[in-house]
């Protein structure tokens, strides 16, 4: 019998809500548990940093193509990302599996937000870090429509204490840069990059990527707009339903985890003196490139 490590154990109890079996037709080529379920056509990967010695980079984009191939989705979730960022993590796996209170798009408000509050934002609801951005955008639920919000979703209540203060709650944000003029195909464009979206924690705002778009087109008028999807999490179908192309895969990236506080680092970014001799090498799958164009 296998042993499940503390992580793996704790994923799968967080995970008791769905009925889920492991794949066992990947034999040894994958030596992490990859959970499936068949109603969602979705695998989560989880990969535990005492393992990591038996993966290669390659590993995740190997399994990614194998499942894609059967149109199943996958999820590489780290150890390491799982204690960083737990609430940010199982606000995303819940959302996978369809629970999530749904915000139609049309019942928000778009307008400029500042620094100070697209990095709060950020710095909860997502992921990754903020980074720098020449345009930030918010989507706001007024008030009056606070009555949509369901009594049992984990997102109400701080919602609600927000339109009781502010009047309106901030459900979603997006980031982007200044433009860039780039030559492609014997022509300049005036490209620009969507840096990041996020949701609320527990929130699925429908259609509010495409609305903070479409403002940020109309203010800026950009010939196109590219951006990447991080292959961990997404395989980039949301993006080409909102007209992106898929352009390329761009390689994985290699990362160095303090085992101790679960921060992970760049590794060209890191000095060697910096880095503990505990500290662990990890992986990511890489990104999607898409570009969006206007003209």
């Amino acid at each position: 019998m296998v042993t499940q490590t503390r992580f793996e154990e704790e994923v799968n109890a967080f995970l008791s809500f769905q009925k889920g079996q492991k794949l066992p037709v990947l034999g040894e080529m994958f030596p992490c548990p990859v959970l499936y379920f068949p109603e969602r056509l979705l695998a989560i990967h989880l990969i535990s940093l005492e393992k990591t010695s038996l993966l290669s980079p390659d590993t995740f984009v190997k399994l990614s193509d194998v499942l894609a191939a059967e149109g199943i989705k996958v999820i590489h979730l780290w150890e390491d990302v799982w204690h960083s960022k737990k609430e940010v993590v199982q606000s995303r796996l819940r959302a996978a599996f369809g629970i999530s209170q749904r915000i139609p798009a049309r019942l928000t408000k778009v307008r400029r937000i500042d620094k100070p509050t697209l990095e709060r934002f950020m710095d909860v609801h997502h992921l990754q870090v903020s980074t720098n951005a020449k345009f930030k955008y918010g989507l706001f639920l007024p008030k009056n429509y606070q009555r949509i919000l369901k009594d049992d979703s984990p997102a109400t209540l701080f919602l609600t204490q927000q339109m009781t203060i502010q009047g309106e709650a901030l459900v979603a944000v997006a980031s982007f840069s200044g433009g860039k003029n780039i030559l492609r195909e014997g022509k300049t464009f005036r490209s620009f990059e969507l840096i990041r979206f996020a949701n609320h924690l527990d929130c699925t705002v429908v259609g509010g990527l495409d609305k903070l778009l479409k403002a940020f087109v109309t203010e800026l008028q950009p010939d196109d707009i590219m951006t990447y999807a991080d292959r961990d999490w997404s395989d980039g179908r949301s993006y080409e339903r909102l007209g992106f192309e898929r352009m390329e895969a761009t390689p994985p990236h290699t990362f160095w985890v303090n085992p101790d506080t679960w921060e992970r680092y760049y590794a060209e970014r890191l000095l060697s003196e910096k880095m503990g001799l505990h500290w662990v090498k990890v992986y990511n799958s890489g990104n999607w490139k898409f570009l969006k164009k206007m003209i």
